[in-house]
């Protein structure tokens, strides 16, 4: 068996499984995860990042073969990377959640009979922006949503708009909830992960929700790591970059 030398650069919402396949997989996998929320950045902001990362992989010296992305179409960040003298592998998806449902169609089908459904993941909960208390309010406060003020406490909006102007943003903006009545936890078997499914579950309770606990698929983000790259991924080659495609493809190479 060929062991073939990969670098994977993604969302940390899928930190655990892509270091557990990392720890696993048949091929040798260098992981670096940037920040969630990217994708509630400008588009053009979220490319710049990603492909800041990309462009850092050139200058290191150890003989990388691909550069996996864990990313979705997002926002349409990724739209315009470009592959310098490394191919650029990422999956076809228009959002991660498809990554722990496993397939383009499993995720179709499931959305299409479940409307108005909220997902989590070890991702989704541990590192939530929202409310993490690990991460920087500075960092918090970069994202549309955040700029809309979506993420401010209704204190904060008092404080910078007054108590009227506060409460018809909330009630214009900030009711993000009004949109979902049912919450779904993909479970992917990575540790332990009650805790997470406990908060999951308390979180729809509160919203009063409905709350279902399924298993997630493995199949796209294994395939992503032992390189078999088939018609759910695009290759960018080197001069390449991704372009957008608004059919069942998703992204597509030019």
């Amino acid at each position: 068996m060929t062991q073939h030398r990969y670098k994977f650069i993604g969302c940390e919402v899928i930190y655990r499984e892509a270091c557990l396949l990392a720890a696993t997989c048949e091929n040798q996998v260098d992981v670096e995860f940037l920040r969630k929320g990217l994708h509630d950045l400008e588009t053009a902001d979220m490319r710049a990042r990603v492909q800041k990362a990309i462009d850092a992989v050139e200058d290191d010296d150890r003989q990388y073969e691909a550069i996996l992305l864990g990313y979705a179409r997002c926002n349409d960040g990724v739209v315009g990377l470009k592959a310098r003298s490394l191919p650029l592998v990422i999956p076809r998806a228009h959002d991660c959640i498809t990554l722990f449902f496993g397939s383009r169609e499993a995720y179709a089908e499931y959305f299409e009979s479940h409307p108005g459904t909220y997902y989590r993941t070890t991702g989704w909960t541990e590192r939530d922006l929202t409310t993490d208390q690990y991460a920087q309010p500075a960092y918090r406060q970069q994202g549309v949503v955040a700029r809309m003020g979506l993420a401010e406490s209704y204190e904060k909006l008092v404080e910078q708009y007054g108590e009227d102007n506060a409460e018809f943003i909330q009630q214009m903006m900030g009711d993000w909830t009004k949109h979902y009545n049912r919450c779904c936890y993909l479970e992917m078997g990575v540790g332990d992960e009650t805790s997470l499914i406990d908060r999951a579950r308390q979180e729809a309770e509160e919203k009063g929700w409905e709350f279902e606990k399924r298993p997630g698929d493995w199949s796209l983000l294994k395939k992503l790591f032992a390189g078999r790259w088939d018609d759910d991924f695009v290759i960018v080659q080197p001069g390449q970059q991704l372009k957008a495609c608004n059919d069942h493809r998703v992204l597509e190479a030019e």
